[in-house]
């Protein structure tokens, strides 16, 4: 396996992502865009692009923010302030899809977007700005949107796997989601684990000493294997062994 960070700017800010390619490399290869949570890119994305290399997938996992997150209030400021800026959030997804898309041996036909937490929410507007994709999923992912509309725009399957148990991704903001996907006419799935709260795939989770964030390992390998099973539906082909 080979791995960079590699910075590229959008607009006048600039970003450094990290990308995985399986070596030796031959053929075409599916992409796979990996989007962090609200603490930024760190290991936790960048371990989620290894293990899809591992798999035969050149990822990359790109950065969000352009900058370290220091603390919660940070990271809910940032996030508040993309969240209502969706020009500004689906530029800087749509620019890292396409920095993906221009790597040697990635099939641009078959790239997917995951993402944790807030960068759920991220991959999902970037399947909202009509982004060509083959799937787009969503960890732990938040729900909310100011365009429910355009979820007509949607081109590729969505997946979202949420703790049933979370308190940050309430029913009421699941059967919002549920009835923009139906409005839109979109091909989703909505798969909810039992026993999971927020963060389940985050093995520090539980350092917060926050009862609603902590790590759940039989969801976190359940909900993995379900994007794979989609991978396999949207992005199979020989050349993924």
């Amino acid at each position: 396996m080979v791995t960079q960070d590699i910075e590229y700017a959008v607009g006048d800010k600039t970003f450094v992502g990290y990308l995985t390619r399986p070596e030796p490399l031959t053929g075409k290869r599916p992409g796979v865009l990996v989007c962090h949570d609200a603490g930024g890119i760190r290991e936790h994305a960048k371990d989620r692009a290894r293990k899809l290399t591992e798999l035969g997938y050149i990822a990359f996992a790109m950065d969000l923010f352009g900058e370290a997150i220091a603390g919660t209030e940070q990271a809910k400021a940032m996030i508040a302030s993309l969240s209502g800026d969706l020009p500004t959030l689906r530029g800087r997804m749509k620019a890292a899809l396409e920095l993906l898309k221009s790597q040697p041996n990635v099939d641009a036909a078959r790239t997917a977007a995951i993402g944790f937490c807030f960068g759920g929410q991220a991959v999902l507007e970037l399947a909202r700005s009509g982004a060509e994709l083959a799937c787009v999923v969503g960890f732990h992912s938040t729900l909310h949107t100011t365009a429910p509309e355009d979820a007509e725009n949607i081109k590729c399957k969505v997946m979202v796997c949420l703790g049933a148990k979370d308190p940050i991704i309430p029913a009421e903001q699941r059967a919002a989601f549920v009835d923009e996907m139906v409005k839109g006419g979109v091909d989703w799935q909505m798969l909810l684990y039992g026993q999971a709260v927020h963060a389940f795939t985050d093995k520090t989770a539980d350092s917060y000493g926050v009862w609603a964030l902590a790590y759940h390992e039989l969801t976190d390998n359940r909900s993995w294997r379900a994007m794979l099973s989609l991978f396999g539906e949207t992005m199979a082909s020989e050349d993924r062994s």
